[in-house]
C-alpha cells in the first residue's frame, strides 16, 4: 500500500463514520492526510512528495489506531496530535483551550488591518486569548509592539504559556487572567478579540467535536452577544484615542446588528466572506 492509498482509505473511514470537521480541515481527505502524515512523522505540507512511498503493515496499524481514536472519541484531530497550525505557524493545543481557528489570524498576517494602525500602535491586547495563538502572531507581525494576552481561564493560560515560550516571546507577551476587561490595565492601541459568541440554539446543535472544547470559550448566551455587550460597553475605557478593536463574531452578524443597530463598524473581508470579523474605532464606541 502506498501512503496516498492509506490516506484515501482513512478518508473513507472518516466519511463513513460521519465525523465533523472545522478544526483545521474542512473535509475527510485533508483531515486524513493530516493524521497520516503526522503519525508517520512526515512533513504536513508535502503530501505530493511522499504520496508514492510504501507503507509497512506496522505503519498501517499505527495509522488505523489513530483514525480509530479520532472516530471513537470524536475529539478534534488537533487534540490528538497536540498541534494546530495558523498561517504556517505551529501551536501547541490540548483540551484546556479551544482549537485555534480565528479569521483574525489571516487579517494580521496579510496586513488587512494595517490601514488603521501606525507609529502610535505600540500596545496590543489579545482578549480571550485561549492558547495564545493570536498574541503570538501579533507579536511576530508587528515587532515593535508589546502584547497583553488575557483570558478568564487559568488552564487556557497554561497552554498559552507553552506557546509564548515555544516561540521565544516571553519578553513581549504578558499573560493575564481577566474576566473580560476587568483585570487588564490598558490603554491599548489595538484590541483583538475572538470571544465566546455561539448563540444558545447553535450551541445545542454543535457536533461532538465542538463539545469536546471548553464551553466557556464558545457559549455567548441566547443571541451570542452576552460577552460582546460588556466588551463594547467597557472597551473605550481601555483604549487609546486612536485605537481600534478587531472583533470576530462567527456566523452571528444578524444578532450583532440587532444588538448594536446604531454602532458604526467596518466589516473586514476574510476567506469566509465579509460577515465574520468587524473593526470598530474607539471614537465610534464612545458615541
Amino acid at each position: 500500500m502506498t501512503l496516498l492509498e492509506l490516506v484515501q482509505q482513512s478518508a473513507t473511514q472518516l466519511e463513513q463514520a460521519g465525523v465533523a470537521f472545522g478544526h483545521g480541515t474542512a473535509n475527510a481527505f485533508d483531515e486524513a492526510a493530516w493524521l497520516v502524515l503526522w503519525q508517520m512523522g512526515l512533513p504536513l505540507d508535502d503530501l505530493d512528495g511522499v504520496a508514492g512511498m510504501s507503507v509497512s503493515p506496522q505503519q498501517q496499524d499505527s495509522v488505523n489506531e489513530l483514525i480509530g481514536e479520532r472516530i471513537r472519541t470524536r475529539k478534534p484531530a488537533a487534540y490528538l496530535t497536540r498541534e494546530a497550525w495558523l498561517h504556517g505557524v505551529a501551536f501547541y493545543v490540548d483540551e484546556r483551550s479551544i482549537v485555534p481557528r480565528s479569521f483574525i489570524a489571516e487579517l494580521l498576517v496579510e496586513g488587512d488591518i494595517d490601514p488603521w494602525l501606525g507609529e502610535h500602535t505600540r500596545r496590543v491586547l489579545d482578549l480571550c486569548t485561549g492558547n495564545g495563538s493570536l498574541a503570538v502572531l501579533a507579536a511576530m507581525t508587528y515587532p515593535d509592539v508589546t502584547v497583553d494576552a488575557a483570558d478568564i481561564s487559568a488552564p487556557a493560560l497554561e497552554v498559552a504559556r507553552i506557546n509564548v515560550d515555544r516561540h521565544g516571546l516571553q519578553d513581549r507577551i504578558r499573560l493575564l487572567q481577566s474576566d473580560g476587561l476587568q483585570s487588564v490595565p490598558g490603554p491599548y492601541d489595538l484590541v483583538l478579540c475572538n470571544p465566546p459568541y455561539v448563540n444558545a440554539q447553535s450551541m445545542s446543535q454543535l457536533p461532538d467535536e465542538y463539545r469536546a472544547e471548553p464551553g466557556l470559550a464558545l457559549a455567548g448566551g441566547a443571541d451570542g452577544m452576552d460577552f460582546i455587550r460588556g466588551l463594547l460597553r467597557d472597551a473605550p475605557g481601555h483604549m487609546s484615542e486612536s485605537a481600534v478593536l478587531v472583533l470576530e463574531i462567527g456566523n452571528e452578524r444578524a444578532h450583532f446588528e440587532a444588538a448594536f443597530p446604531r454602532l458604526e463598524v467596518v466589516w473586514l473581508e476574510t476567506s469566509a466572506g465579509e460577515d465574520h470579523v468587524l473593526l470598530v474605532t474607539r471614537e465610534a464606541l464612545s458615541q
